[in-house]
């Protein structure tokens, strides 16, 4: 006789076998036993230590100690590196703010065709920067340094000003490298006439340099490079305190030291470009963002649309390297969709404060 509809043995059981009763979930916990709990944060946290004591040097209480860069060689005319067009080669990253200090002003003094440039990329596998394309025989930038100096066991950092002629690192100090690139090539920049640190105001642009370096520049890295909770505090404080004194003094000059363009504003620059892509959510320093402050906000506007600078301005690069790079503060690697940075090209108003000067 043929089966009915309703036998088991239909089209959803073809091969007419018992069906399962479903298994009811065990009641309890979803997270592992706490031993294995207990076992994988000592392991991971321990293997943090080890990661970050070479990644971010600290003292005893915990807090990141930036090391100290050790060329520190001038361009002058009376000098070993007299000022030439296409003697000195920038090696730069294109994710780092030091660097891009140098691009900045670079671009602004118009010696795009006296200084050539290479673009090194992040290789924490390889532990350090490493050539996009090779050069001097070299593939990695330690190889480049000791190249310039055999048996050199600093670190490898960026930017780094070369010397063509002499295969030397003539500085890689982006504060005084800057210094250099305004003041000692003119003869070849299209812009001789910007003087970025002209005398009359470099007493005012030295303390702005001081305050924004330690508390803001080399202050988010204190934040995000903290060990302990008490020196990530400290850092953190200090680093929003100084934001909303900035934020102070912007309200009434358009730039730091009034109505003209100095130093002062390229270092605060490119840390403020990667603030809210980068430092805002992976340092930690997430009290405020710099579009939320009112001056400061239109400030950083202000400065990304100067005429050549936003194109020094690589937001996949920073996302890029601070996200995917940084393996012990972002252990996934993960790469955050945003932040909608096209809130830069909007209006300023900043230039009604040189007008009202």
């Amino acid at each position: 006789m043929p089966q009915s509809p309703a036998s088991p043995t239909n089209s959803e059981n073809p091969s007419n076998t018992a069906i399962p009763k479903a298994i009811p979930k065990k009641k309890g916990k979803s997270l592992p036993p706490k031993p294995i709990i207990k076992l994988g944060k000592f392991v991971w946290t321990t293997m943090w230590r080890v990661m970050m004591s070479n990644l971010a040097p600290r003292d005893r209480q915990g807090a990141y100690i930036r090391p100290a860069t050790q060329f520190h060689h001038s361009i002058h005319v009376d000098g070993t590196y007299k000022p030439a067009a296409d003697r000195y080669h920038l090696y730069v990253g294109m994710s780092c703010p030091w660097a891009h200090r140098t691009l900045v002003v670079r671009t602004l003094k118009g010696l795009e065709d006296a200084i050539s440039i290479s673009i090194v990329s992040p290789a924490p596998e390889e532990g350090g920067w490493i050539l996009n394309q090779p050069e001097q025989g070299c593939r990695t930038l330690a190889e480049l340094y000791e190249l310039a100096q055999p048996g050199y066991s600093g670190r490898c950092t960026v930017p780094v000003l070369w010397d063509k002629q002499t295969k030397a690192i003539v500085n890689n100090e982006s504060a005084e490298i800057i210094v250099m690139l305004n003041a000692e090539l003119n003869q070849f920049a299209k812009y001789p006439d910007l003087d970025l640190y002209p005398l009359e105001l470099r007493e005012q642009i030295d303390r702005f340099n001081e305050k924004t370096y330690n508390a803001v520049n080399n202050g988010v890295y204190r934040c995000g490079f903290a060990q302990t909770q008490s020196a990530y505090d400290l850092a953190c404080r200090e680093l929003f305190t100084t934001l909303d004194e900035l934020d102070g003094v912007l309200e009434s000059n358009r730039y730091l030291c009034g109505d003209r363009l100095t130093l002062a504003d390229v270092r605060l620059f490119t840390t403020l470009f990667r603030f809210d892509i980068a430092y805002y959510g992976l340092f930690k320093c997430n009290q405020r963002r710099i579009q939320d402050y009112p001056h400061l906000g239109a400030y950083l506007r202000d400065l990304y649309q100067i005429p050549g600078v936003a194109a020094t301005c690589d937001l996949a690069s920073v996302k890029r390297d601070y996200y995917g790079n940084l393996f012990p503060l972002n252990p996934g690697g993960i790469i955050p969709l945003g932040p909608d940075v096209t809130n830069l090209l909007a209006p300023h108003d900043r230039d009604r404060l040189s007008i009202e000067n």
